[in-house]
């Protein structure tokens, strides 16, 4: 049966690695669990690692002779297979149940997919399961996600209370992406030790600066209908719109680097970009061409001249047009 995703730590614990695995569901756990698992392949001696995209176009023969190439390097190798819709397809399946059947020495198979159902699951998929591991990860249900939060903060070395962790939990909207982000946040305003719900309240106040993170990091995670409330939010309340700007700015730049670098992981690295920040970023990424990046910062410098009385035109309207671009490649003739 597939593991849950409470089960996964008892399996990275192992003293060997199976011959195939299978990580599957939510985009953040699954990116998550497959680094944890390439660390640990790095423990036991799997010093070589080759990373095969199953795009459309992709050769599933290249499975079969990587899986059957020797090392020059180490003993030991491990497959990254990137599946991003779930779904393999005919040549696809019969690759994986072929490397099932017979799985060569000193070589481990990590498949991942981040689109994953029950109609996903299929006679290959359950031959992975009965070779090595299939683990589904589910973002929490609704009753789930104060204890998970509380178990994700412990695992950064914070403590909070329980009315701490339902706040937070509540600040959140149930988005895993938002609330990773949020942690990532608080571990960096608040360190280790014990937060209460009066320090949560604190650090996670509706200040202007804090809501220029919810803005951006919603409308990079496609949210637009979040990030336009927000920005409504802002602009009520009399918010300066230049610093906002600045900050929107600053991100969509970052965008670009991003969009521009040759290894994006690497890249990443050297941008110290959180863990769930990368994943923001990457996901982003997915959406639209390195082009559209271009006209939004294009368009974004445009604005931050109008809120300055540089340029004419109106800048909460265009800044709401942006935004609406930036979540959603798709709106972006609203940048016309």
């Amino acid at each position: 049966m597939p593991l849950s995703s409470a089960q996964w730590n008892k399996v990275l614990a192992s003293e060997r690695l199976a011959p195939v695995y299978l990580l599957a569901g939510e985009e953040l756990l699954v990116l998550e669990a497959a680094d944890a698992l390439r660390a640990r392949a790095r423990e036991l001696g799997y010093a070589e690692r080759e990373v095969l995209e199953a795009g459309q176009h992709f050769d599933w023969g290249d499975l079969a002779r990587s899986a059957a190439g020797m090392s020059l390097f180490a003993s030991r190798r491990l497959l990254d297979l990137r599946l991003p819709t779930g779904r393999p397809g005919v040549e696809g399946a019969k690759a994986i149940t072929a490397f099932c059947a017979n799985p060569p020495p000193d070589v481990t198979l990590l498949i991942t997919a981040v689109e994953w159902s029950n109609k996903h699951d299929g006679a290959w998929s359950k031959k992975v399961d009965a070779t090595g591991v299939q683990a589904i990860f589910n973002a929490p249900k609704p009753q789930e996600w104060s204890s998970w939060i509380g178990a994700r903060l412990a695992s950064r070395g914070l403590t909070a209370t329980p009315d701490a962790a339902a706040l937070l939990a509540e600040r959140v909207e149930g988005n895993l992406l938002a609330a990773a982000q949020e942690i990532d946040k608080l571990v960096v305003l608040h360190g280790s030790g014990r937060i209460d719900a009066a320090e949560m309240e604190n650090l996670v106040a509706d200040s202007a600066r804090y809501d220029a993170f919810k803005l951006t990091d919603a409308a990079f995670a496609g949210d637009g209908g979040r990030a336009l409330r927000i920005l409504a939010g802002l602009r009520g309340e009399g918010e300066d719109l230049i610093p906002l700007m600045g900050w929107l700015v600053n991100q969509l730049q970052l965008a670009l680097r991003l969009a521009n670098a040759r290894d994006f992981a690497q890249q990443a690295r050297a941008e110290r970009l959180w863990p769930a920040r990368e994943q923001l970023f990457r996901k982003a990424l997915r959406r639209a061409p390195r082009e559209h990046w271009l006209a939004c910062l294009a368009r974004a410098s445009r604005i931050d001249r109008m809120a300055k009385g540089r340029e004419w035109g109106e800048p909460w309207l265009e800044a709401e047009r942006l935004i609406a671009a930036i979540a959603e490649p798709r709106a972006a003739a609203a940048l016309g």
